[in-house]
């Protein structure tokens, strides 16, 4: 749902925004003592997103075909799959919800043909099940899908309704905007929410146009980093690959989003969704679910509900993973997680197996340490006890994960 750019320009962008983001090593921890002054000054301040949110999202898998009979049946499924127990509680409404007008009092009013009982009733009824609800608006005089209107303009008026209707969320795109930027156009909405009564994550949905990592963390919980994600292995690596030059920017209380997961849709195989899915893990990116889990495949749901993966994701250091060494289509990715241990992930962007190795100096181990592995996927602690890097074989458009801990 949002403009196409050409690739050149983003290639120029991505480098000047690599020299402006930190230059510190892949491994390096966040300095002491400015993360409580930089939430104080910060415009949200809302206590949310202290871990990557969970949940799932209507747009990749219905688009516009959505109506409270899915949402109701989706809040039932994340709660009798145990999904919602695992974390997946967010259930968000994107595009299309709303009656092209507003009312003769200027408010939003929900389509009467998909959402007859009303959006309050559905939060509600989420709400009992234990879940969350979000929707979604645009910073334009529409939404991208031109069905609905936008809220600029309205910024407090649409806040205090959505805080009416007991919303948790909101997905906020950037389509049929009057040309300001998005510095002045986002932090509107962002006193309008701070102002509604209610805490409400606010999802930024920028498309990474004008960099919101540099500035989303005063005036959202998350920033989308890319454009939109198509369900395809290109797509998903273009997708990641452009969300990691921000790692640095990324912290408890706002994430870097490169999009909803495609797990599930069908595009991919499944050792690609299990990469998918990783990679998405290690960069502390939100988990929000993009397929219908009303009708969930054993391998889909076998990955989605991976409990170590999904660990990984919500670690409390939340430092986001990076791709510290790249080899032409072997990478090795790593990040640090609490305790002590790391997060590593060896990716095999080809179409042939390949065996990869993550050394020690290359994802701020020391040298000498002797490392217990342990494989996420797997479910199973490694018998060998790995000095200075740690070698696997990686299948064709595939990835290996394990969690890293120091024993001596």
């Amino acid at each position: 749902m949002e403009r196409s750019r050409d690739v050149c320009v983003v290639v120029a962008v991505l480098m000047l925004c690599s020299m402006m983001v930190s230059t510190a090593s892949p491994m390096s921890m966040p300095e002491a003592g400015n993360s409580n002054e930089e939430l104080r000054r910060s415009l949200l301040a809302n206590g949310l997103g202290l871990t990557p949110q969970m949940g799932w999202n209507s747009w990749n898998h219905f688009n516009c075909k959505v109506d409270e009979k899915v949402i109701k049946e989706t809040a039932d499924a994340l709660v009798s799959t145990g999904l919602a127990k695992l974390g997946y509680i967010y259930v968000n409404i994107d595009d299309c919800w709303a009656e092209m007008h507003r009312d003769a009092k200027g408010n939003l009013l929900p389509k009467n043909s998909t959402f007859p009982s009303g959006i309050k009733a559905l939060a509600d009824y989420v709400h009992s099940k234990g879940l969350k609800l979000g929707i979604y608006s645009d910073a334009g005089q529409f939404t991208c899908s031109k069905t609905m209107p936008g809220s600029l303009g309205h910024e407090e008026q649409d806040a205090k309704t959505f805080a009416s209707w007991g919303i948790d969320y909101l997905k906020y795109d950037n389509c049929y905007n009057d040309g300001t930027k998005p510095t002045v156009r986002y932090p509107v909405m962002t006193r309008a929410l701070t102002k509604a009564g209610r805490p409400i994550f606010f999802s930024l949905c920028e498309w990474g146009d004008l960099h919101p990592a540099l500035w989303g963390f005063k005036v959202g919980n998350s920033w989308r980093t890319t454009n939109d994600i198509s369900d395809n292995w290109n797509s998903m690596l273009s997708i990641i690959d452009l969300n990691e030059v921000y790692a640095d920017l990324a912290r408890p209380g706002g994430w870097n989003d490169p999009d909803m997961l495609e797990v599930g849709n069908g595009g991919m195989k499944n050792n690609e969704y299990i990469a998918h899915f990783s990679l998405w893990a290690i960069s502390k990116a939100p988990l929000l679910l993009g397929c219908d889990v009303r009708n969930l495949t054993k391998e889909t749901f076998n990955i989605i509900s991976n409990q170590e993966v999904i660990a990984v994701n919500q670690d409390s250091l939340g430092i986001q993973a990076k791709k510290v060494r790249m080899e032409g289509n072997s990478e090795i990715w790593a990040g640090p997680l609490s305790g002590s241990r790391v997060v590593l992930v060896l990716l095999n962007r080809a179409t042939v197996p390949h065996s990869i190795t993550g050394n020690w100096d290359d994802i701020g181990i020391p040298e000498s340490s002797v490392i217990e592995a342990r494989d996420v996927w797997e479910h199973k602690t490694l018998e060998t006890r790995f000095v200075g890097n740690l070698t696997a074989n990686v299948e064709p458009h595939s990835c290996k994960m394990f969690v890293l801990k120091p024993i001596a």
